[in-house]
């Protein structure tokens, strides 16, 4: 009786074992298979001056899928690309963002604090960013802190209309959730995605994911726990900044949706 039961109990753990193999391999071909999105911070911010029409192209060059920019208002209301609140840092320039005019900005150079190669790049016009990359890459459009920027949501959804460019290639990410819910008013068909750099509970990601379709987080905060989470809500996930080959490795053993880095050239080190 015992011979016969321990024959019964091999070929079970035979039969479970064959397909807790098969459903492993499965799941590996999945996750291999996953299309993760290439995103460009700022440009390719790693090579050249961050949010500047070369670090764009530089970033299509490099086959960035899409690239990341940060959207702010001038005095008189122009959209511009930048991602600090003054022009200390990426300009020769001082002062706040929003206490200058447009014209007044371009006056600055946005280059040559990177290296002198690149004098005499200016701070772009959201506008002009539309016009010249609408059909060939997608654009991750934050705002930053747009309760600074009163209206900015209407604004940049106006721009986006005006300019024709694709809805199904923009997202659009920010800190500030109320920002994020106006501007999709706006514009509905467009996603929207909560930035998160801090410990999030299944009850916040629950709330959140009423009105998002992304949830992105620091990559250092992606786990297991998160990313059941966001699946059990449906939510896509875009992570950053991922910066170097061994990030990379890690942060792509979950199925996430996007990976935001200044250097591209990690991703090529992969097919090596």
């Amino acid at each position: 009786m015992r011979r016969i039961l321990l024959k019964y109990v091999r070929k079970a753990i035979a039969t479970f074992s064959t397909k807790l193999n098969m459903m492993i391999n499965i799941k590996r071909e999945q996750l291999h298979s996953h299309s993760i999105m290439k995103i460009a911070h700022r440009g390719a911010a790693g090579e050249c001056p961050e949010n500047t029409f070369a670090a764009f192209e530089r970033a299509v060059e490099l086959g960035a899928e899409y690239i990341e920019i940060d959207v702010q208002l001038t005095k008189d209301n122009h959209i511009v690309v930048i991602h600090d609140f003054t022009i200390d840092r990426t300009t020769n320039g001082k002062g706040k963002v929003k206490d200058f005019t447009y014209n007044e900005l371009q006056k600055f150079d946005a280059g040559s604090w990177f290296s002198p190669a690149f004098k005499g790049e200016r701070i772009p016009l959201f506008k002009e960013v539309l016009t010249k990359y609408s059909g060939k890459i997608g654009l991750l459009i934050e705002f930053k802190k747009p309760s600074n920027y009163p209206g900015i949501e209407q604004l940049v959804a106006k721009e986006i209309s005006n300019q024709l460019f694709n809805e199904e290639e923009i997202i659009v990410q920010s800190f500030d959730l109320q920002s994020l819910k106006k501007f999709q008013s706006f514009l509905p068909k467009i996603p929207i995605g909560l930035l998160i750099n801090y410990p999030l509970h299944k009850k916040d990601i629950t709330r959140f994911a009423k009105h998002i379709q992304y949830l992105n987080p620091k990559w250092t905060m992606v786990n297991q726990k998160l990313m059941k989470s966001l699946h059990e809500e449906n939510l896509k996930t875009i992570v950053w900044t991922v910066n170097t080959y061994n990030e990379l490795q890690h942060i792509k053993r979950w199925p996430i949706d996007g990976i935001v880095t200044n250097y591209l050239e990690i991703f090529d080190n992969e097919k090596s």
